[in-house]
């Protein structure tokens, strides 16, 4: 069965009807002829403002609806394709209910997270579309479980290998052994990379003392060295697995505060328009 992308949902249904929403939105404003010009609290700015805070609401509503499994109210897919689409079709019905105004204000504040909001759930979009791929791609065939054992199966391959050699080898073997580290904190894993990785220093050191060594030993140094090349790769890969797995995450701490935010400054929004205006 062939995969469908959630931006291609239906044949693109909620594409369509949120493009008709927008089209609708702009010719209420471009026709609005209300004697005070374009302002939030005209009949028009009312009604494109009741829209927005109920699409806010229910796109935020999502983050509980997903993890829903068991509904049979909409597919997720479906879900998540009207969040996308819907949540990009706020972004001109709250402009428009702001008639283009800002100003030093919690309505201000309110439209800011919105847009944060959006652009944050912009990048999640684009991760989720992309990342899973290359986590599966940077994996190959195998689990990052399983790499992980691939990797210590042959940290011991070396230890054995090396007893025998230069304690300069053993060195390099035991460093690389006990100081690589895969993840590590936020910032390691998002960088997917370590300047000062022990396996890498050992594959530059045991190409160094190579060169020093004749017959048997020699031999064994070269066999060594090509295990430890596979594992400085192996290594790359699961780096690069927790670093692309950290970025698909890194968006929700970012997306989920913001979308709490919102909803903490369009209640104040609402509050002040209704109370104090």
């Amino acid at each position: 069965m062939r995969h469908q992308s959630v931006l291609a949902y239906a044949k693109y249904r909620w594409l369509k009807i949120s493009a008709a929403v927008v089209v609708a939105a702009i010719a209420a404003y471009v026709l609005d002829r209300s004697p005070h010009g374009h302002y939030g609290g005209s009949a028009t700015g009312y009604t494109l403002g009741t829209i927005g805070a109920l699409l806010i609401v229910w796109l935020t509503w999502f983050g509980v609806r997903k993890r829903q499994y068991r509904s049979t109210a909409a597919t997720l897919q479906g879900w998540l394709s009207a969040h996308v689409y819907l949540g990009t079709a706020l972004l001109v019905i709250a402009t428009l209910h702001a008639a283009f105004e800002v100003g030093w204000n919690v309505h201000t504040l309110a439209y800011a997270l919105m847009v944060a909001v959006i652009l944050s759930g912009f990048y999640g979009i684009y991760a989720y579309l992309r990342h899973p791929g290359a986590i599966t791609e940077a994996l190959g065939d195998d689990t990052q479980e399983s790499l992980l054992l691939k990797i210590a199966d042959l940290d011991r391959q070396m230890r054995a290998l090396a007893l025998p050699l230069p304690d300069a080898v053993n060195r390099y073997v035991l460093a690389a052994a006990q100081g690589t580290r895969i993840g590590g904190g936020f910032r390691a894993q998002l960088a997917g990379r370590d300047r000062n990785c022990a396996t890498a220093a050992a594959v530059v050191g045991l190409q160094a003392v190579g060169k020093t060594l004749r017959g048997e030993e020699a031999r064994a140094n070269q066999q060594l060295y090509a295990l430890m090349v596979r594992k400085q790769e192996l290594v790359g890969h699961a780096r690069r697995a927790v670093a692309l797995k950290a970025r698909l995450d890194v968006w929700l701490y970012v997306h989920v505060p913001l979308s709490i935010a919102l909803l903490g400054a369009l209640t104040a929004h609402i509050v002040s328009v209704f109370f104090y205006w």
